[in-house]
């Protein structure tokens, strides 16, 4: 991974406008897309930790329906976007777990001071969403599924994937194409609006 200063994080803005600093998750199965996501949002070019996969893996890594896949997350993807406002800007650093069971380890560090999760999910796969589901369940950690839509892949509706994941109708379920910006931007819209309104009755002392 490359060394970068923490000047290089820091984007130029306005000293006089108010600045929340959020971060969130990037889980999913391997191949899903999360490296992707990352570095069609960044601002800055992404950091990655991937390397070519090599016979250590063989045996271990599940490639069925990515077998053209020659590289892999090791340890995280980190990128950050900046959503400027008059009133308030929003930085959102992006933190993008390993998808190989292997590498699951690292979620917890990863996923320490988070304020919500984006699960992306494989419909032709959708059975490698399940780690990721029940890992921000347990962690109380608000997330959302996000359906990457990939070429000659079926398409089904939010609720069909509701249903064969068992989400609660709480969780948002949205389709995107991680390789398309704005499809990306909705989805971490999307879940920031979840995890403010979750965390609102939490901090007014109302019920949830």
């Amino acid at each position: 991974m490359k060394a970068c200063k923490s000047s290089d994080l820091a984007p130029r803005r306005d000293a006089r406008v108010p600045v929340a600093e959020l971060k969130i998750v990037i889980a999913g199965g391997f191949g899903v897309g999360k490296t992707t996501l990352v570095a069609t949002l960044s601002e800055i070019p992404p950091l990655t930790t991937e390397e070519v996969l090599t016979s250590a893996g063989e045996g271990v890594d599940d490639l069925h329906g990515v077998e053209g896949k020659i590289t892999t997350t090791v340890a995280m993807d980190f990128g950050r976007i900046t959503f400027p406002s008059p009133n308030r800007t929003m930085i959102l650093f992006l933190f993008g777990t390993p998808g190989q069971e292997r590498f699951w380890f690292t979620w917890d560090e990863l996923s320490r001071g988070a304020v919500g999760a984006v699960v992306l999910a494989d419909t032709r796969r959708l059975e490698d969403s399940f780690a990721a589901v029940g890992y921000f369940e347990e962690q109380a950690l608000p997330f959302l599924v996000a359906v990457n839509q990939f070429d000659g892949a079926d398409r089904y509706e939010p609720d069909e994937v509701r249903e064969a994941l068992e989400l609660g109708p709480d969780v948002p379920v949205i389709p995107c194409d991680v390789r398309q910006r704005a499809s990306a931007k909705n989805v971490l819209i999307t879940l920031v609006t979840h995890s403010l309104n979750r965390r609102r009755p939490l901090m007014t002392g109302a019920p949830a």
